[in-house]
C-alpha cells in the first residue's frame, strides 16, 4: 500500500533555528543508530519512520557504520526512502557521518581527506541519494592536522554531496579549532552533536559555551542515557534490556544502587509533571535555548510515540530545577 504522509504533520511540531543558519530543525530528531540494522526488524522500522515523518520528524540520522552489521542502517533507510520518502525528499534533513572503524586497512577510520570523502561516496551508494543535507566528522582524529579533516568537509561541501558540515564528539578547544578552519575556507559548522543528558553533563563545561559564541547549532546523543532515564531500570536490570547484554553500550556496573535511587527521585518528579522519566529527560535538555533538537531513538512505535509526548510539557519551574539538580549532585 502506498504511504502517503500525514497531512497535519506540521501542525503539532516546533522547529528551532539551527544556529544562524537558514535551516531549522524539530525539536526532536531521530536516529538511526540502533534497531534500524541488518538484525532488525524491517516493518517495525519502517512504521517508526513514517509514524515519525507524520508527527512532523523531518531529521532522519545516520552514520557509515550504524548496523549491525556496519552500512546495514543506511541501507535499509535507503529501500524505504525509495518506497516512502522520495516525493517527500525536499521536506527531510538526512545527515550521515564517518569516523568510526569501517573497513579494513589504514584507510577505514578517522579523519583522513580519502576516508571521509570515499565513506561520504559509499553512504550516498548506500541510501541512493544524490546528496545528504549534512555530513559530520563522527570524531576527531589524534593523528591528522585538523586542516585536513575540515578540508575534506569543505570539499564534500563544495562537490554538492552535502550541503552542510557538523561535527560529533569534539571538545571544546577541538570544536573552536575546527570551527575556526571551516569558518576560513567558506563552509561554517552547521551543528554539533555532542552525547548529553541529565548523566553526561560535559558539554556544559565550555562546549555550549563554543556553539553558543558561534551560533552553531547542538543535537544531543543519548538523551536517554542509553535508557538509564527511563521507567526500565526503576527496579534494577531486566532480562534483555541492553544493560543486561555483554556487548551492550550500557553496562551493568552503571546500573548500581546510587544510579537507581537518582532514577526514582527522577521519576518522582517526571509524575508530579505528569510526564513519564524518558520525556522529563528530554524536555530538560530543552529548555536550553542553545540546543537545536533531541536526538532520539527508538525500537517501536510506542517507544517514539513516548519520546514525542515530551513536547507536551517543556516548561520548568525554578523549584523543579532546583529539585533535579539536587538529586543529580548526591553521591
Amino acid at each position: 500500500m502506498t504511504y502517503i504522509a500525514n497531512p497535519a504533520r506540521y501542525d503539532n511540531m516546533a522547529y528551532r533555528r539551527c544556529g544562524k543558519s537558514g535551516i531549522r530543525l524539530p525539536e526532536i530528531s531521530l536516529g538511526l543508530w540502533h534497531n534500524f540494522g541488518g538484525v532488525d526488524t524491517y516493518e517495525t522500522y519502517r512504521d517508526i519512520l513514517r509514524t515519525a515523518f507524520d508527527a512532523g520528524v523531518t531529521h532522519f540520522d545516520l552514520a557509515n557504520n550504524y548496523g549491525p552489521p556496519p552500512g546495514s542502517a543506511e541501507e535499509n533507510f535507503g529501500s524505504i526512502l525509495k518506497k516512502d520518502f522520495l516525493p517527500y525528499r525536499d521536506e527531510l534533513i538526512i545527515s550521515s557521518k564517518a569516523g568510526y572503524h569501517m573497513w579494513p586497512g589504514p584507510y577505514g577510520e578517522w579523519g583522513s581527506r580519502k576516508y571521509l570523502i570515499a565513506s561520504c561516496n559509499a553512504s550516498l551508494k548506500r541510501m541512493g541519494l544524490e546528496y545528504v543535507d549534512i555530513f559530520y566528522s563522527h570524531r576527531p582524529d589524534p593523528d591528522t592536522p585538523m586542516e585536513e579533516t575540515m578540508g575534506a568537509l569543505d570539499h564534500i561541501v563544495r562537490s554538492g554531496k552535502a550541503l552542510f558540515a557538523g561535527l560529533s564528539n569534539y571538545n571544546p578547544e577541538q570544536t573552536a579549532e575546527a570551527v575556526a578552519i571551516l569558518k576560513d575556507l567558506g563552509t561554517p559548522c552547521l551543528i554539533h552533536q555532542p552525547k548529553y543528558s541529565m548523566f553526561v553533563r560535559e558539554p556544559e563545561e565550555g562546549l555550549l559555551d563554543v556553539l553558543g559564541d558561534n551560533e552553531i547549532g547542538c543535537i544531543p546523543f543519548s538523551p536517554l542515557a542509553q535508557g538509564l532515564l527511563t521507567n526500565k531500570y526503576l527496579n534494577g536490570i531486566p532480562e534483555g534490556s541492553r544493560a543486561a547484554l555483554d556487548h551492550g553500550f550500557l553496562q551493568k556496573d552503571e546500573i548500581n544502587d546510587v544510579a537507581i535511587n537518582k532514577i526514582k527521585k527522577l521519576n518522582e518528579i517526571a509524575v508530579s509533571r505528569g510526564q513519564s522519566l524518558a520525556q522529563m529527560a528530554i524536555a530538560w535538555l530543552l529548555k536550553d535555548q542553545r540546543i537545536t533538537t533531541v536526538l532520539i531513538g527508538a525500537s517501536r512505535v510506542s517507544q517514539l510515540k513516548n519520546s514525542l509526548g515530551a513536547l507536551d510539557n517543556k516548561h520548568f519551574s525554578a523549584e523543579e530545577l532546583q529539585q533535579i539538580e539536587s538529586i543529580l549532585a548526591a553521591k
